[in-house]
């Protein structure tokens, strides 16, 4: 199957630019899509085009990831209502690292022919002064072309209005395509539907200026099924970087889709055939309570982002609060990861110094800790059987916890029912 007509079935497809279908079909090309530096880490909102660039590959076609060091000093006003904080050199140096690392797990850098390509449009703009760029640039796109794209309008007829820095920012991406149509022979721009805009200006200053062909595509923007946005939680973004959100909570994220997006994100977010996934909707269809789609989707996505092993960890993490692990689980893990696990739980921190002397069930929970609100309310839980710390019954009130009670020298882990757990830290 070709490129196209693989996005057209996976529902990734929106724009594409007359010829584009033919070209691809002809052998070889050469495409890219950018990536903007505001962070160290890409977050899930990304993976949509990321998944764009590894379908291009696997066509058979040469993508290049485009990090925007210079574009990332600007900031793109499209589908934004006021203008960002620019970034230092410094920051956008580690952004760089940090996406370019990431970028490296999911693209093939050593195939031949067709293998991935880094670049960083910092390194063709460093030495491009202002005088030179509107000499050699601005002449070829009028104000009125710049002023019609909707980036634009929005912004101007808003209440915040458009800086001069942010109304180039279309010239500036679209040298980026010229610089690398002619350099790198790359003659097709991909991006989300919000980017059509900039991209279009990319093809007229290939056109303008050398009287060249080059070529446009954009996917659809991911949305949820309930209106609000993708990839974002009451905690904020999900993050790929694991130290910004634990692969458990991601696997969670995944896990947690509703099955009219689980349809939508298992073709967008795999790699699945369309055999395979119609498949597990069936399963879907015949027992949705099972949640097929979503274990398949979380499964597949952990992986490729954080591996087998962070995976399993994630299946035990899950299992451990929702069904039977045992605590020893929480040993064969970092203190961080410990944490993750429980993030969003209520938490309590403990002078480790008092669990030398011992601390009683009562004074634990009621005490030194709102587990309860009274110590009664504890006394008369714990005589009904329905605490445990560690996932062990406390056997009565006066039962005493001390330092060899703590996880990793570190945790304590309360129960207060089946479902109600709370994280005892001692520090």
């Amino acid at each position: 199957m070709n490129f196209v007509e693989e996005l057209r079935w996976r529902g990734m497809l929106h724009d594409i630019m007359p010829g584009t279908e033919d070209l691809l079909n002809k052998g070889m090309v050469a495409g890219y899509i950018g990536f903007d530096p505001t962070a160290d880490s890409l977050h899930v909102g990304s993976l949509a085009q990321i998944m764009t660039m590894i379908h291009f590959q696997r066509a058979g076609h040469k993508p290049f990831a485009l990090v925007g060091g210079a574009t990332g000093m600007v900031g793109d006003p499209s589908g934004k209502s006021a203008e960002r904080n620019l970034l230092s050199e410094d920051v956008l140096q580690i952004n760089l690292a940090g996406i370019q690392k990431q970028l490296e797990k999911f693209l093939d850098f050593n195939s031949g022919a067709n293998s991935a390509e880094m670049v960083n449009n910092y390194d063709w703009f460093k030495e491009f002064s202002f005088l030179n760029f509107i000499r050699d640039v601005g002449k070829h796109i009028t104000v009125n072309y710049m002023m019609a794209k909707d980036s634009v309008k929005n912004r101007i007829n808003g209440d915040t209005g458009m800086s001069f820095t942010e109304f180039t920012y279309q010239l500036v991406q679209g040298y980026d395509f010229y610089y690398l149509w002619k350099n790198k022979n790359c003659v097709l721009q991909m991006g989300g539907s919000d980017q059509w805009g900039n991209i279009v200006t990319g093809t007229e200053l290939i056109r303008r200026k050398d009287a060249g062909e080059a070529y446009a595509l954009t996917t659809q923007l991911i949305k949820k099924s309930d209106g609000t946005k993708f990839g974002k939680t009451e905690g904020g973004n999900i993050w790929l970087d694991p130290t910004k959100t634990s692969p458990y909570k991601f696997y969670q994220f995944w896990l947690n889709t509703s099955d009219a997006d689980a349809k939508t994100y298992i073709r967008i977010f795999t790699l699945f055939d369309e055999g395979t996934i119609k498949n597990l909707e069936v399963e879907q269809d015949a027992a949705p309570h099972l949640r097929t789609l979503q274990k398949a989707l979380a499964k597949d996505i952990t992986i490729r982002v954080h591996g087998e092993a962070e995976y399993e960890k994630a299946i035990k993490s899950s299992d451990f609060l929702f069904g039977n692990t045992g605590i020893e689980f929480l040993s064969e893990l970092s203190n961080d990861e410990v944490i993750g696990i429980f993030e969003g739980v209520p938490n309590f921190t403990i002078n480790a110094s008092e669990f030398a002397e011992g601390i009683n069930a009562t004074e634990l929970l009621a005490g030194k800790t709102a587990v309860f609100a009274s110590k009664g309310e504890a006394k008369k839980m714990i005589q009904g059987g329905g605490v445990a710390i560690n996932k062990q019954k406390i056997g009565t009130a006066e039962d005493v916890y001390q330092a060899d009670s703590l996880i990793n020298g570190k945790f304590l882990v309360a129960q207060k029912g089946k479902k109600n757990y709370f994280l005892i830290i001692a520090e």
